[in-house]
């Protein structure tokens, strides 16, 4: 497609999306591309009473009307498409939902125009009253509704890591420890009886000298490497309790149409 075209249609963004009969089906979000053939395939409508759903229209069979684009699908035809995730690209399985839902056959070749092989046709409304599944094959006449729950569960994983390191740092320490001196005193003795023989062994006139060897004690210190204790690691279990938050999806069944209100079966 030539790029003033494109951008004529990407300019489409924000207008409104109507049916033929003219009942507003939606704002339009986006355009989708085929990712072969670059030819617009799809529109991605915001639907729902505030615009938070993304519904996928085929573009084929739309036409401007004033500021407005009229789709050749019904409102209630659209409001029942099969949902897909507006993330930029439909997967073949969403895609393939979606043309079985509007009735447009799809193959793996596309041609020029973006659309598969062979002319798309709209298909004929063969909804009958036993009920008929416009999101995929036919089932049986009930819908399942199913929801999610959260199980929650724990992990083991490494937090931290713990060691023992040894080093060696030193330390001033004083003590205090008695030591002794031997010092010299006179003492001076009368000459007596006793000691008079002593006194008198010697020459009674002379020179003479005696000496006295004194002692002292000193302080000292010897360093002694002795054992205080020992030390390891053991690992306790402690259990606290943590908030696990996330958000799980519902469906939801709602009756449309003119139905008695259900009754329980028990």
């Amino acid at each position: 497609m030539p790029t003033d075209q494109m951008q004529q249609l990407q300019a489409w963004r924000g207008h409104e999306l109507v049916d033929a009969e003219g009942s507003k089906i939606g704002k339009i979000h986006e355009i989708y591309v085929d990712r072969d053939t670059g030819q617009p395939e799809w529109l991605a409508v915001s639907t729902g009473m505030f615009g938070t759903k993304v519904t996928f229209v085929p573009l084929t069979g739309a036409s401007a009307q004033d500021d407005r684009l009229v789709s050749r699908w019904t409102k209630g035809q659209v409001k029942d498409a099969p949902n897909a995730e507006a993330d930029g690209e439909l997967s073949e399985e969403e895609e393939s939902r979606l043309y079985q839902h509007y009735g447009l056959s799809y193959g793996e070749d596309r041609s020029s125009s973006g659309l598969p092989e062979g002319q798309a046709q709209a298909r004929p409304d063969t909804r009958t009253d036993a009920g008929h599944d416009t999101s995929g094959p036919n089932a049986d006449s009930a819908m399942t509704r199913s929801e999610e729950e959260m199980r929650v569960g724990t992990r083991r994983e490494q937090a931290d890591t713990a060691r023992l390191r040894k080093w060696v740092e030193t330390e001033h320490v004083t003590e205090s420890v008695p030591v002794q001196r031997e010092e010299v005193r006179v003492e001076r003795e009368p000459i007596t009886e006793s000691n008079r023989d002593a006194a008198t062994s010697g020459p009674e006139i002379s020179e003479e000298e005696h000496e006295v060897t004194l002692y002292e004690e000193t302080a000292v210190a010897e360093k002694v490497a002795v054992p205080k204790e020992r030390v390891r690691l053991e690992k306790d279990v402690v259990t606290d309790q943590e908030q696990v938050e996330g958000e799980i999806r519902k469906e939801r069944i709602e009756v449309e149409g003119d139905v008695e209100p259900s009754r329980d079966r028990r």
